[in-house]
C-alpha cells in the first residue's frame, strides 16, 4: 500500500484571482485522476510583502518560513508562474533562492505557465526548468502553458489545453506512481493498519 504524494502547488502569480491558479487547479484535478496527492497550496501572493526583505530564511516570519519548509518536503512540486515581459517573477525567483539548495534532490516537478501571448511559451523551457535543474529536480517531460483565450471567467475554456494538460498528466502518472510506490509509510498510516 503507497500514500497519498505529499504534493506543493506554489502559485507565482502576484494577483488573486488568477488564471495561472485556475491552470494549476485543472493539472490538480486531472492528476487527481490518477493518483492519491496530499495537496498543499502556496501562493506568492499571500507571502508579499515579507518575502521580498529576507535575504535568508532566518528573516522570515512563520508562514512564510512553513511555505519554504512545505517545498523542502514535498515528494511532487506542481510549479505554475505568471510571465511577464518574458521572465518569471522575481519574487518567485527568490522564494526559490531561499530554498536549500539540496532540498529538491530528485524532487519531480512539474512546470505551468500564463502569459498574454504565446510568445512567452518557451520561458517554462529557458527560465523554469533550468531553475529546477540547478536543484537537481526532476522535471517532468513537458510544461503546460495557456494564454487569456484558453483561460476565461475562472475556467479552462480551451479543447486544445485541456488535451495538452491530459496529456501531459498521462505523460506524469508513470513517474509519479513509481516514485509513490517507493515512499515509505507515514506514522499515521502504519498506526491506522495496526489497529
Amino acid at each position: 500500500m503507497s500514500r497519498p504524494l505529499k504534493t506543493v502547488i506554489v502559485n507565482g502569480s502576484l494577483h488573486r484571482p488568477s488564471r495561472t491558479q485556475v491552470l494549476l487547479d485543472a493539472l490538480r484535478d486531472t492528476l487527481n485522476d490518477q493518483l492519491a496527492l496530499d495537496v498543499q497550496h502556496i501562493e506568492l501572493v499571500s507571502l508579499l510583502p515579507e518575502l521580498g526583505a529576507a535575504l535568508s530564511t532566518d528573516a522570515l516570519p512563520a508562514h512564510a518560513h512553513q511555505a519554504i519548509t512545505a517545498i523542502e518536503q514535498a515528494d511532487f512540486l506542481i510549479v505554475g508562474s505568471p510571465i511577464f515581459r518574458a521572465g518569471i517573477p522575481g519574487l518567485l525567483k527568490h522564494l526559490f533562492d531561499l530554498v536549500d539548495m539540496n532540498a529538491l534532490n530528485g524532487t519531480p516537478v512539474l512546470l505551468a505557465a500564463t502569459g498574454g501571448s504565446q510568445r512567452h511559451a518557451l520561458v517554462i523551457e529557458h527560465q523554469l526548468r533550468p531553475l529546477f535543474s540547478f536543484f537537481q529536480a526532476l522535471t517532468l517531460p513537458i510544461g503546460v502553458y495557456a494564454t487569456p483565450e484558453e483561460i476565461q471567467d475562472g475556467e479552462v475554456t480551451s479543447a486544445a489545453l485541456q488535451q495538452h494538460i491530459q496529456r501531459t498528466v498521462d505523460l506524469a502518472v508513470p513517474v509519479l506512481h513509481s516514485i509513490q510506490t517507493r515512499l515509505p509509510l507515514r506514522n499515521s498510516v502504519l498506526e491506522a493498519q495496526a489497529a
